[in-house]
C-alpha cells in the first residue's frame, strides 16, 4: 500500500542515512521500524525501565530502613551549628 508520511527533515536524513549503510530501500527499514514498533504490543513506549522496576521489590524493606537511618541522621543537631 502507497501512503504520503510527513516525516521531519533530521529524522528522514538519519533513516534515509542508515537504510544506505544496511544496503536496504528506505521503504524497508521504516516498513522494519513500523512492524518492531508493533511487535511491541501494548507496552509503554518510553519507559523501558519500568519492565524490570518488579524485580526490585525485594529491596523495598532495605529502601526504607535506609531511609529511615538517613532521617534520623538529618534530624540531629550539631553542636556547632546550635552557635
Amino acid at each position: 500500500m502507497k501512503t504520503t508520511l510527513e516525516i521531519p527533515t533530521p529524522i528522514f536524513r538519519k533513516a534515509k542515512a542508515i537504510a544506505s549503510a544496511l544496503g536496504i530501500p528506505l521503504r524497508e527499514y521504516v516498513t522494519q521500524a513500523v512492524e518492531e514498533k508493533l511487535s511491541l504490543g501494548n507496552r509503554r513506549p518510553g519507559k523501558p525501565w519500568m519492565e524490570c522496576a518488579g524485580e526490585l521489590a525485594h529491596l523495598h524493606k532495605e529502601t526504607i530502613r535506609i531511609q529511615k537511618i538517613i532521617d534520623e541522621e538529618f534530624e540531629q543537631i550539631e553542636p556547632e551549628d546550635l552557635a
